[in-house]
């Protein structure tokens, strides 16, 4: 039998320190990784808004078209900003309008194609109203095709 008791044992200690240090960086790295899934809550709720051209095509020209937003249960709405804007077809200048009741923001614009072009697409954006609304992801845009 060994003469030494558990509490004169100072081997004990020599595993403590590596155990801290490691048990401090596991805990470090669960708490980034738990503020950065809270983090994303904050869009929880904001509902994303969308764009219902109508027409969705056109021919170049002239034209006013009217777009309704709607929010992701397809209801309208009201004062909401809908921006369009030249992506692959050409507009004379940006075109903007507001929502109304119904949820409808006419726009009108001058659309154009570069030369041997065929078709090319006016793209629609929306600044929300204030609100629970968000305008992150691709809208429906309107279609420019060849006379």
């Amino acid at each position: 039998m060994s003469d030494h008791t558990l509490w004169q044992d100072e081997r004990a200690i020599e595993g403590l320190p590596i155990r801290l240090v490691i048990a401090l960086v596991v805990g470090v790295a669960c708490l980034g990784v738990m503020l950065s899934v809270v983090g994303g809550f904050s869009s929880l709720g904001q509902t994303e808004l969308s764009t219902q051209p109508q027409p969705d095509l056109v021919k170049e020209g002239n034209h006013t078209v009217n777009v309704t937003v709607v929010d992701t249960d397809g209801e309208p709405i009201e004062a909401a900003t809908v921006i369009a804007r030249g992506d692959t077809a050409r507009l004379d200048s940006l075109a903007r309008a507001e929502t109304n009741a119904k949820g409808v923001a006419q726009l009108s614009f001058d659309a154009s194609l570069r030369p041997n072009q065929a078709e090319g697409k006016i793209e629609l954006s929306i600044q929300p109203p204030q609100g629970e609304y968000v305008d992150k992801q691709e809208n429906t845009g309107i279609l420019v095709i060849e006379r």
